[in-house]
């Protein structure tokens, strides 16, 4: 069943797990992040990025991607989970990632996300609670969770960059809430966007620990939210390597850590370098394995690409000569088949690991199913 995300981060919250939000960025990688969650019996938030609707709606070079293109993607992306995951035993909830302006944020609802992420984190605050308080009244008439960022974290993903961190302060955090009714705030604490997050990165916990015990003594219902959080496992980093790849200064945040902070306030763990790294590396282990496969009508300008872009790890970079799969679901035939499972199994390995290892396994009976309707009802009823 389809729920707004604040159902789903209410029982993180209750019953102390963090649950993780994973990028998909195809129709194969929405089905299999829908499946692992149902075989593992967690609930399920999936998470298409501001570009990843604009490359969805068929614009190979997504950094360009227009609103147009971004409306098309949506109801794309929404389109995919529904089909796996509306009449699922399982709740899944479908979260814009880092929305860039209001009318992405809208672009998004109305293509059939339950949930939207607006990015005024590199505004000045009362700008920030201006746009985030927009956004917030749109989406919780029609039953729409909201996520806010305060805070700015370094690195890159997508058209988010910063080159330094700016630490959450707990105390505006709480203004945040009390000022916008936003569901859920993500905070800098110490991760980093990318995959070059710098080798022992240690994430403050302690201001996690303040914000989530102002909140309470506030009585402010809401949840934390930690974006830059792959771990960026060495091992698949090697193989990529050894494969062929030139991924260099490539490093995580320890998996130990993200454990401890989901019991120190921190309701949902965002994760999307960790899924690019095991699909880039299963594609290369695939091409290595079938010379034959290089050649394909269908498949081979996929190996091309691979190869000319050794240091890249995105799959959007090499998945563009089957965008009508990549887009639509469509698999004209084994090869393109051959290339859907690897992308499959690479997102399987990644989230089911993460779904064990963050502990959301085996709660998906603890979130309760709520439609956006009768969500919209709630917000109204407590001038939300």
């Amino acid at each position: 069943m389809l729920v707004p995300m604040r159902a789903i981060l209410d029982a993180a919250d209750k019953n102390d797990y963090a649950q993780g939000a994973f990028n998909v960025n195809a129709v194969c990688q929405a089905k299999a992040v829908v499946n692992v969650h149902e075989m593992f019996r967690s609930p399920a938030i999936l998470q298409g990025a501001d570009l990843a609707n604009g490359f969805m709606g068929g614009r190979t070079d997504f950094t360009n991607a227009t609103l147009e293109d971004k409306k098309v993607g949506a109801k794309n992306i929404a389109d995919a989970v529904k089909k796996y995951g509306a009449d699922s035993e399982i709740p899944v909830a479908l979260h814009l990632d880092h929305g860039r302006n209001f009318d992405s944020c809208v672009a998004a609802i109305e293509g059939g996300y339950t949930s939207v992420m607006i990015d005024g984190s590199s505004l000045q605050f009362e700008e920030n609670v201006e746009l985030t308080r927009e956004v917030v009244k749109y989406a919780h008439e029609r039953g729409v969770s909201v996520e806010g960022e305060l805070g700015v974290l370094a690195g890159v993903e997508d058209h988010v960059f910063a080159a330094t961190s700016t630490y959450t302060n707990p105390l505006k955090a709480i203004e945040f809430f009390k000022k916008t009714g936003v569901d859920a705030l993500a905070i800098s604490y110490g991760t980093m966007h990318g995959a070059n997050k710098g080798k022992d990165t240690v994430i403050r916990k302690e201001i996690a620990i303040a914000i989530k015990e102002c909140m309470m003594h506030e009585g402010i219902e809401g949840y934390l939210v930690s974006h830059g959080s792959s771990t960026v496992p060495q091992y698949i980093v090697e193989e990529i390597n050894a494969l062929g790849g030139d991924i260099k200064n490539a490093y995580g945040i320890d998996v130990n850590q993200l454990i401890e902070v989901g019991h120190c306030g921190i309701n949902k763990i965002n994760v999307d370098t960790d899924i690019r790294l095991a699909v880039t590396r299963n594609m290369k282990e695939l091409f290595a394995r079938d010379v034959a496969l290089r050649n394909s009508a269908s498949v081979g300008a996929v190996y091309e690409l691979l190869e000319k872009n050794k240091s890249a790890f995105d799959p959007r970079v090499f998945i563009t000569p089957i965008m009508d799969t990549v887009m639509y679901g469509n698999v004209p035939n084994d090869d393109v088949a051959r290339i859907c499972k690897c992308i499959e199994d690479g997102v399987k390995e990644v989230v089911g690991t993460l779904i064990v290892k963050f502990g959301s396994f085996g709660k998906a009976p603890k979130v309760e199913r709520v439609s956006l309707d009768e969500m919209a009802e709630r917000y109204k009823k407590a001038g939300i």
